[in-house]
């Protein structure tokens, strides 16, 4: 489970809510934590495996365009994409460059939804 979770942690910059899809699955990782493969678990082994493969077009950053910041917040986690308007063959197309997502801290639970969201610009 350790390398899959290496593997797929080297590519969460693609997968939109990685923390939120991977967080059963690296809580088996820890040495407290039986293993055993719930139904819940493999369950997100699935979505996980599902996110790589199909990870969608993830645009290369042009400098000299404005970029967009989407910041999403739960009781969970936190994730956000960087965007950008571009123009594709004649057309303009707003699309993902990078997702970054993480669980929240025990102390950060307690925020409300504004902190919870700010807590990605700092």
């Amino acid at each position: 489970m350790q390398s899959f979770l290496g593997f797929a942690g080297y590519q969460r910059q693609n997968i939109k809510y990685f923390a939120r899809i991977s967080k059963l699955l690296y809580k088996l990782c820890d040495q407290q934590t039986v293993y055993e493969m719930t139904e819940e678990r493999v369950k997100e082994y699935e979505e996980l495996k599902n996110a790589l493969t199909n990870a969608p077009f993830l645009l290369i950053p042009d400098l000299k365009l404005p970029f967009k910041l989407y910041i999403d917040s739960c009781g969970e986690g936190l994730g956000t994409s960087l965007n950008q308007t571009q123009i594709i063959n004649d057309k303009p197309v707003e699309g993902p460059i990078c997702f970054i997502s993480r669980l929240i801290k025990p102390t950060e639970a307690r925020y409300g939804a504004r902190q919870m969201e700010c807590l990605f610009l700092v």
